[in-house]
Protein backbone atom coordinates (compact mmCIF):
# COMPACT_ATOMS: atom_id res chain seq x y z
CA UNK A 1 0.00 0.00 0.00
CA UNK A 2 1.14 3.52 -0.87
CA UNK A 3 0.90 6.05 1.40
CA UNK A 4 0.98 9.78 0.75
CA UNK A 5 2.00 12.70 2.62
CA UNK A 6 -0.31 15.33 3.16
CA UNK A 7 2.23 17.97 1.30
CA UNK A 8 1.77 15.62 -1.85
CA UNK A 9 -2.04 15.44 -1.60
CA UNK A 10 -2.09 19.27 -1.56
CA UNK A 11 0.05 19.14 -4.40
CA UNK A 12 -2.18 16.57 -6.56
CA UNK A 13 -5.05 18.63 -5.75
CA UNK A 14 -3.57 21.63 -6.96
CA UNK A 15 -2.30 20.20 -10.19
CA UNK A 16 -5.95 18.75 -10.61
CA UNK A 17 -7.72 22.47 -9.89
CA UNK A 18 -4.90 23.67 -12.66
CA UNK A 19 -5.78 21.48 -15.17
CA UNK A 20 -9.67 22.03 -14.57
CA UNK A 21 -9.08 25.77 -15.03
CA UNK A 22 -6.92 25.04 -17.82
CA UNK A 23 -9.63 22.78 -19.38
CA UNK A 24 -12.60 25.68 -18.43
CA UNK A 25 -10.87 28.80 -20.54
CA UNK A 26 -12.59 29.57 -23.57
CA UNK A 27 -11.04 30.11 -26.57
CA UNK A 28 -11.57 33.61 -28.06
CA UNK A 29 -9.18 34.24 -30.79
CA UNK A 30 -9.56 37.97 -31.83
CA UNK A 31 -8.52 39.52 -35.15
CA UNK A 32 -7.22 43.13 -35.56
CA UNK A 33 -8.30 45.54 -38.31
CA UNK A 34 -4.85 46.56 -39.35
CA UNK A 35 -0.81 45.27 -38.22
CA UNK A 36 0.76 44.94 -35.12
CA UNK A 37 1.24 48.86 -34.60
CA UNK A 38 1.04 51.04 -31.33
CA UNK A 39 -3.25 50.83 -31.15
CA UNK A 40 -2.42 47.35 -30.90
CA UNK A 41 -0.55 47.42 -27.15
CA UNK A 42 -3.50 47.43 -25.18
CA UNK A 43 -4.65 43.97 -26.33
CA UNK A 44 -1.29 42.48 -25.91
CA UNK A 45 -0.47 44.11 -22.45
CA UNK A 46 -4.07 42.02 -21.39
CA UNK A 47 -2.63 39.08 -22.27
CA UNK A 48 0.87 39.30 -20.98
CA UNK A 49 -0.79 40.68 -18.00
CA UNK A 50 -3.27 37.84 -17.56
CA UNK A 51 -6.24 40.01 -17.62
CA UNK A 52 -7.96 37.68 -20.42
CA UNK A 53 -6.41 34.55 -18.48
CA UNK A 54 -8.26 35.76 -15.73
CA UNK A 55 -11.38 36.00 -16.77
CA UNK A 56 -11.37 32.37 -18.06
CA UNK A 57 -10.43 33.15 -21.67
CA UNK A 58 -7.65 32.55 -24.00
CA UNK A 59 -7.05 34.94 -26.23
CA UNK A 60 -4.42 35.14 -29.35
CA UNK A 61 -4.75 38.27 -31.68
CA UNK A 62 -4.43 38.19 -35.33
CA UNK A 63 -3.44 41.10 -37.80
CA UNK A 64 -5.35 42.00 -39.92
CA UNK A 65 -5.86 43.51 -43.50
CA UNK A 66 -8.36 46.38 -43.01
CA UNK A 67 -11.86 46.84 -41.53
CA UNK A 68 -13.49 45.31 -45.03
CA UNK A 69 -11.42 41.82 -43.71
CA UNK A 70 -11.98 41.59 -39.80
CA UNK A 71 -15.94 42.38 -40.46
CA UNK A 72 -16.97 39.16 -42.12
CA UNK A 73 -14.26 36.62 -40.31
CA UNK A 74 -16.31 37.76 -37.31
CA UNK A 75 -19.38 36.96 -39.21
CA UNK A 76 -19.19 33.58 -40.36
CA UNK A 77 -17.86 32.52 -36.82
CA UNK A 78 -13.93 32.26 -37.98
CA UNK A 79 -13.02 34.76 -35.18
CA UNK A 80 -15.44 35.21 -32.65
CA UNK A 81 -14.53 38.74 -31.99
CA UNK A 82 -12.56 41.56 -33.76
CA UNK A 83 -11.92 45.15 -34.14
CA UNK A 84 -12.93 47.24 -36.93
CA UNK A 85 -14.63 50.89 -38.00
CA UNK A 86 -18.46 51.14 -36.95
CA UNK A 87 -18.99 53.16 -40.06
CA UNK A 88 -17.74 49.97 -41.79
CA UNK A 89 -20.11 47.39 -39.94
CA UNK A 90 -22.68 49.99 -40.31
CA UNK A 91 -22.59 49.21 -44.92
CA UNK A 92 -21.95 45.84 -43.61
CA UNK A 93 -25.12 45.16 -42.11
CA UNK A 94 -27.27 47.14 -44.38
CA UNK A 95 -25.93 44.61 -46.99
CA UNK A 96 -26.04 41.27 -45.39
CA UNK A 97 -29.37 41.74 -43.24
CA UNK A 98 -29.25 38.80 -40.57
CA UNK A 99 -25.88 39.17 -40.33
CA UNK A 100 -24.59 37.27 -37.02
CA UNK A 101 -22.37 40.24 -36.12
CA UNK A 102 -22.37 43.40 -33.78
CA UNK A 103 -20.59 46.16 -32.00
CA UNK A 104 -20.25 46.13 -28.23
CA UNK A 105 -17.17 47.98 -27.17
CA UNK A 106 -16.67 51.45 -28.36
CA UNK A 107 -12.65 51.80 -28.29
CA UNK A 108 -12.35 55.02 -30.78
CA UNK A 109 -14.35 57.46 -29.16
CA UNK A 110 -13.57 60.04 -32.14
CA UNK A 111 -12.42 57.99 -35.59
CA UNK A 112 -9.35 58.73 -36.74
CA UNK A 113 -10.51 60.43 -40.23
CA UNK A 114 -8.38 63.20 -40.35
CA UNK A 115 -7.10 66.27 -43.15
CA UNK A 116 -3.61 66.80 -42.72
CA UNK A 117 -1.94 69.51 -44.11
CA UNK A 118 1.03 71.84 -43.62
CA UNK A 119 0.94 75.16 -42.31
CA UNK A 120 3.25 76.55 -44.64
CA UNK A 121 1.35 75.39 -47.49
CA UNK A 122 -0.89 77.68 -46.32
CA UNK A 123 -3.66 74.84 -44.07
CA UNK A 124 -4.44 75.74 -40.82
CA UNK A 125 -8.32 75.46 -40.62
CA UNK A 126 -11.22 73.34 -42.49
CA UNK A 127 -11.69 76.54 -44.96
CA UNK A 128 -8.04 77.09 -46.15
CA UNK A 129 -8.75 73.73 -48.10
CA UNK A 130 -10.54 75.91 -51.02
CA UNK A 131 -7.96 77.00 -53.59
CA UNK A 132 -5.60 74.56 -52.92
CA UNK A 133 -4.87 70.68 -54.18
CA UNK A 134 -5.85 67.74 -51.51
CA UNK A 135 -4.25 64.47 -52.32
CA UNK A 136 -7.10 61.63 -51.46
CA UNK A 137 -6.65 57.83 -52.13
CA UNK A 138 -10.16 56.71 -53.52
CA UNK A 139 -10.45 53.57 -50.81
CA UNK A 140 -9.15 55.78 -48.14
CA UNK A 141 -11.78 55.71 -45.37
CA UNK A 142 -10.99 59.18 -44.52
CA UNK A 143 -12.02 60.59 -48.35
CA UNK A 144 -15.19 58.35 -47.98
CA UNK A 145 -16.07 60.77 -45.20
CA UNK A 146 -14.61 64.42 -46.84
CA UNK A 147 -18.01 64.74 -48.02
CA UNK A 148 -19.57 65.19 -44.31
CA UNK A 149 -16.85 67.28 -43.30
CA UNK A 150 -16.56 69.29 -46.00
CA UNK A 151 -20.50 69.83 -45.27
CA UNK A 152 -20.27 70.49 -41.98
CA UNK A 153 -17.77 73.35 -42.39
CA UNK A 154 -19.53 74.84 -45.35
CA UNK A 155 -16.43 73.94 -47.98
CA UNK A 156 -17.20 74.36 -51.98
CA UNK A 157 -16.08 71.31 -53.63
CA UNK A 158 -15.33 73.25 -56.79
CA UNK A 159 -12.50 75.29 -55.20
CA UNK A 160 -10.47 72.33 -53.97
CA UNK A 161 -8.49 70.18 -56.67
CA UNK A 162 -8.79 66.55 -55.49
CA UNK A 163 -5.82 64.58 -56.40
CA UNK A 164 -6.87 61.13 -56.40
CA UNK A 165 -3.10 59.51 -54.74
CA UNK A 166 -2.22 55.81 -54.07
CA UNK A 167 -1.68 55.19 -50.67
CA UNK A 168 2.06 55.06 -50.76
CA UNK A 169 2.78 58.02 -52.69
CA UNK A 170 0.17 60.07 -50.56
CA UNK A 171 3.04 61.68 -47.45
CA UNK A 172 5.60 61.74 -50.05
CA UNK A 173 3.17 64.25 -52.14
CA UNK A 174 2.85 66.55 -49.01
CA UNK A 175 6.23 66.26 -47.87
CA UNK A 176 7.52 67.59 -51.25
CA UNK A 177 4.64 69.57 -51.55
CA UNK A 178 2.73 68.55 -54.43
CA UNK A 179 -0.51 68.47 -52.67
CA UNK A 180 -1.09 71.03 -50.01
CA UNK A 181 -2.88 68.34 -47.62
CA UNK A 182 -3.70 64.84 -47.39
CA UNK A 183 -6.77 62.78 -46.16
CA UNK A 184 -5.82 60.01 -43.99
CA UNK A 185 -5.77 58.36 -40.39
CA UNK A 186 -4.35 61.00 -38.05
CA UNK A 187 -2.00 59.25 -36.39
CA UNK A 188 -0.55 57.21 -39.75
CA UNK A 189 -0.27 60.48 -41.91
CA UNK A 190 1.05 62.45 -39.25
CA UNK A 191 3.49 60.28 -38.37
CA UNK A 192 4.58 59.08 -41.85
CA UNK A 193 4.88 63.07 -42.80
CA UNK A 194 7.16 63.74 -40.18
CA UNK A 195 9.63 60.51 -40.93
CA UNK A 196 9.73 62.22 -44.12
CA UNK A 197 11.21 65.27 -43.11
CA UNK A 198 8.19 67.84 -42.18
CA UNK A 199 8.52 69.40 -39.24
CA UNK A 200 6.09 68.45 -36.41
CA UNK A 201 5.42 72.33 -36.09
CA UNK A 202 4.75 72.69 -39.59
CA UNK A 203 1.72 69.80 -39.55
CA UNK A 204 -2.22 70.67 -39.47
CA UNK A 205 -4.11 68.01 -38.08
CA UNK A 206 -7.83 68.44 -38.69
CA UNK A 207 -9.53 65.38 -36.83
CA UNK A 208 -12.91 65.65 -38.68
CA UNK A 209 -14.42 64.39 -35.31
CA UNK A 210 -13.67 67.80 -33.72
CA UNK A 211 -15.07 69.97 -36.95
CA UNK A 212 -19.09 68.40 -37.13
CA UNK A 213 -18.55 65.07 -38.15
CA UNK A 214 -20.29 63.11 -35.20
CA UNK A 215 -19.15 59.42 -36.42
CA UNK A 216 -17.79 57.13 -34.19
CA UNK A 217 -14.20 54.80 -35.02
CA UNK A 218 -12.91 51.64 -34.40
CA UNK A 219 -15.38 49.07 -31.86
CA UNK A 220 -14.85 45.30 -30.52
CA UNK A 221 -17.29 43.27 -32.59
CA UNK A 222 -18.74 40.05 -31.70
CA UNK A 223 -20.46 37.13 -33.48
CA UNK A 224 -23.61 37.45 -31.84
CA UNK A 225 -24.32 33.24 -31.92
CA UNK A 226 -21.37 33.44 -29.76
CA UNK A 227 -22.15 35.84 -27.58
CA UNK A 228 -25.49 34.31 -26.94
CA UNK A 229 -24.06 31.37 -25.86
CA UNK A 230 -21.21 32.66 -23.95
CA UNK A 231 -22.73 36.22 -22.42
CA UNK A 232 -20.32 36.21 -19.82
CA UNK A 233 -17.00 35.66 -21.88
CA UNK A 234 -17.76 38.58 -24.05
CA UNK A 235 -18.18 40.69 -20.82
CA UNK A 236 -14.93 39.35 -19.64
CA UNK A 237 -12.93 39.98 -22.64
CA UNK A 238 -14.37 43.65 -23.14
CA UNK A 239 -14.11 43.91 -18.95
CA UNK A 240 -9.84 42.58 -19.33
CA UNK A 241 -9.57 44.97 -22.31
CA UNK A 242 -10.38 48.12 -20.57
CA UNK A 243 -7.70 47.27 -18.18
CA UNK A 244 -4.86 47.07 -20.99
CA UNK A 245 -6.72 50.38 -22.23
CA UNK A 246 -6.13 51.73 -18.94
CA UNK A 247 -2.36 50.37 -18.48
CA UNK A 248 -1.74 51.98 -22.15
CA UNK A 249 -2.91 55.18 -21.13
CA UNK A 250 -0.72 55.41 -17.93
CA UNK A 251 2.70 54.01 -19.86
CA UNK A 252 2.45 53.49 -23.70
CA UNK A 253 6.14 53.15 -23.64
CA UNK A 254 5.71 49.59 -21.45
CA UNK A 255 2.65 48.95 -23.47
CA UNK A 256 4.59 49.16 -26.53
CA UNK A 257 7.64 46.65 -24.99
CA UNK A 258 4.81 44.04 -25.53
CA UNK A 259 4.24 44.73 -28.99
CA UNK A 260 8.62 44.39 -29.07
CA UNK A 261 8.60 41.29 -27.34
CA UNK A 262 6.49 39.67 -30.59
CA UNK A 263 8.50 42.13 -33.58
CA UNK A 264 11.95 43.23 -31.99
CA UNK A 265 12.94 44.79 -35.52
CA UNK A 266 10.08 47.27 -34.74
CA UNK A 267 10.86 50.67 -34.23
CA UNK A 268 9.31 51.36 -31.25
CA UNK A 269 9.70 55.56 -30.29
CA UNK A 270 7.76 55.42 -33.52
CA UNK A 271 4.88 52.56 -32.28
CA UNK A 272 4.95 55.11 -28.72
CA UNK A 273 4.31 58.11 -30.64
CA UNK A 274 1.45 56.47 -32.61
CA UNK A 275 -0.34 54.60 -29.53
CA UNK A 276 0.22 58.08 -27.41
CA UNK A 277 -1.51 59.76 -30.43
CA UNK A 278 -4.34 57.34 -30.69
CA UNK A 279 -5.19 58.16 -27.32
CA UNK A 280 -5.03 61.31 -27.33
CA UNK A 281 -6.97 62.24 -30.36
CA UNK A 282 -9.35 59.19 -30.30
CA UNK A 283 -9.78 56.95 -27.03
CA UNK A 284 -9.06 59.09 -24.14
CA UNK A 285 -12.15 61.96 -24.93
CA UNK A 286 -14.12 64.50 -22.70
CA UNK A 287 -16.93 61.46 -23.38
CA UNK A 288 -14.72 58.68 -21.69
CA UNK A 289 -13.14 60.57 -19.19
CA UNK A 290 -16.86 61.09 -17.61
CA UNK A 291 -18.41 57.80 -19.09
CA UNK A 292 -15.98 55.34 -19.48
CA UNK A 293 -15.20 53.51 -22.25
CA UNK A 294 -16.94 51.79 -24.46
CA UNK A 295 -20.70 52.97 -24.46
CA UNK A 296 -21.88 55.85 -27.34
CA UNK A 297 -24.34 58.45 -26.69
CA UNK A 298 -27.47 57.48 -28.28
CA UNK A 299 -28.13 61.13 -29.84
CA UNK A 300 -25.12 61.46 -30.95
CA UNK A 301 -25.19 58.18 -32.76
CA UNK A 302 -28.67 58.45 -34.31
CA UNK A 303 -26.69 61.62 -35.53
CA UNK A 304 -23.68 60.09 -37.17
CA UNK A 305 -26.27 57.42 -39.19
CA UNK A 306 -28.12 60.40 -40.54
CA UNK A 307 -24.53 61.50 -41.35
CA UNK A 308 -23.48 58.34 -42.71
CA UNK A 309 -27.03 58.39 -44.76
CA UNK A 310 -25.73 61.55 -46.87
CA UNK A 311 -22.74 59.37 -48.13
CA UNK A 312 -23.36 56.12 -48.36
CA UNK A 313 -27.27 54.82 -49.53
CA UNK A 314 -28.95 53.25 -47.29
CA UNK A 315 -30.72 50.08 -48.62
CA UNK A 316 -32.51 49.45 -45.49
CA UNK A 317 -33.40 51.94 -42.54
CA UNK A 318 -30.33 51.74 -40.13
CA UNK A 319 -30.84 50.06 -36.44
CA UNK A 320 -28.96 51.00 -33.99
CA UNK A 321 -30.04 48.42 -31.61
CA UNK A 322 -28.97 45.86 -34.09
CA UNK A 323 -25.33 48.00 -35.06
CA UNK A 324 -24.03 47.95 -31.40
CA UNK A 325 -25.44 46.97 -28.32
CA UNK A 326 -24.45 47.74 -24.59
CA UNK A 327 -26.45 44.54 -23.23
CA UNK A 328 -22.35 43.00 -22.68
CA UNK A 329 -20.60 45.84 -20.94
CA UNK A 330 -19.45 45.12 -17.80
CA UNK A 331 -21.44 47.53 -15.22
CA UNK A 332 -18.70 47.12 -11.94
CA UNK A 333 -16.68 50.48 -12.90
CA UNK A 334 -13.89 48.57 -14.53
CA UNK A 335 -14.64 51.14 -18.06
CA UNK A 336 -13.66 54.13 -16.50
CA UNK A 337 -10.22 55.40 -17.40
CA UNK A 338 -8.46 58.81 -17.01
Amino acid sequence: MTFFTPWQIAAAAAVTLAATAAQAQTDMPFTLDWKFEGPAAPYTVAIDKGYYTDEGLNVTIAEGNGSLDAIPKVATGAFPVGFTDINSLMKFLDQNPGAPVTAVMMVYDKPAFAVVGRKSLGIEQPKDLEGRKLGAPPPDGAWAQFPIFAAENGLDMSKITVDPVGFPVREPMLAEGKVDAVTGFSFTSTLSSERLGVPPEDLTVLLMADHGVALYGNAVIVNTDFAEANPEAVTGFIRATAKGWRDAVADPAAAVDTLVARNPAMDKELEVRRLGLSIEGNVLTDYVKEHGMGGVDPERFALAMQQLGTVYDFQNEPDAAVIFSDAYLPDDGSLMIQ
